[in-house]
């Protein structure tokens, strides 16, 4: 037994505190979202598929549509270009893993505003090119969520012996396309999964860019609605939690699933 191990007391108080920290937000707003004209009503659930209210709402349904758009683009930059970059620095460049973990985790120290101030210029150029589009945020969130999708990447690739499997992979003769996709990403696939939840919960809750960029996100148009209506954004804001947590346990799910399989 180890004496260093909190008693069962000890963590059952923690975890309820812990609990009580994440909960009490949550029952506190979705109360709020029940306050009705004559008490407890679902009324303003209600009102979201109400076409009279639609339009008060609208601006809403907009930002989630960008937000989700700007969401896969994302999570496509970290699967397509942060994701082999890493695979190919641990296998073939070692020497230069410090100051390429410096380079990805140093967003993570960079406010936002700050980050904003270096983008505007680029932005600037890029709406010349590409033009103004919600969707080029991606560009920038793709920025933001480095930190936190390379640990959770770096943390597979730990796991793994990538060294090992594509060296076997390819005296098998297995090209490098075969050897990335086939075997080392099979093996990385709870890194990559948490990396992709992340990007999307990243995306969801972004606000600072967004509105300093003036693009129309998920959140910069709660912030709208809500000096007309302030029972939609709770209502959607419980709505965005439950689907990231939803992902979570699906992804978590599927882990657990391909660790069965693999033993």
């Amino acid at each position: 037994m180890n004496r260093l191990a909190p008693s069962l007391a000890t963590r059952w108080i923690i975890g309820i505190l812990v609990g009580a920290f994440f909960a009490i937000p949550l029952v506190s707003t979705f109360l709020f979202t029940l306050r009705g004209t004559e008490g407890v009503s679902l009324e303003h659930w209600i009102a979201l598929f109400d076409p009279a209210a639609s339009a008060a709402i609208k601006p809403i349904w907009t930002g989630l549509g960008n937000s989700l758009i700007l969401a896969v683009v994302t999570v496509a930059i970290v699967l397509l270009l942060l994701a082999p970059t890493m695979i190919l620095v641990n296998l073939r460049f070692g020497r230069l893993k410090p100051m390429f973990e410096f380079a990805v985790l140093l967003p993570i120290s960079i406010p936002a505003i700050v980050l904003v101030v270096g983008l505007a210029p680029i932005y600037l150029q890029i709406g010349r090119t590409l033009g103004t589009g919600t969707w080029t945020l991606a560009f920038a969130y793709g920025i933001t969520v480095l930190p936190f999708a390379y640990r959770s990447i770096q943390a597979s690739i730990d796991a793994a012996d990538l060294r090992t499997l594509s060296e076997a992979a390819r005296s098998l003769g297995a090209s490098w396309p075969t050897v990335v996709l086939k075997v080392l990403a099979p093996n990385l696939r709870q890194g990559l999964l948490s990396a992709s939840l992340i990007s999307i919960a990243v995306v969801l809750g972004e606000f600072t860019i967004a509105s300093l960029l003036n693009r129309q996100v998920f959140q910069t148009a709660m912030v709208v609605v809500q000096k007309q209506d302030p029972y939609a954004p709770a209502i959607f804001t419980l709505l965005a939690l439950a689907f990231v947590f939803i992902l979570l346990l699906l992804i978590g799910r599927v882990a657990r699933g391909k660790g069965k399989a693999r033993s």
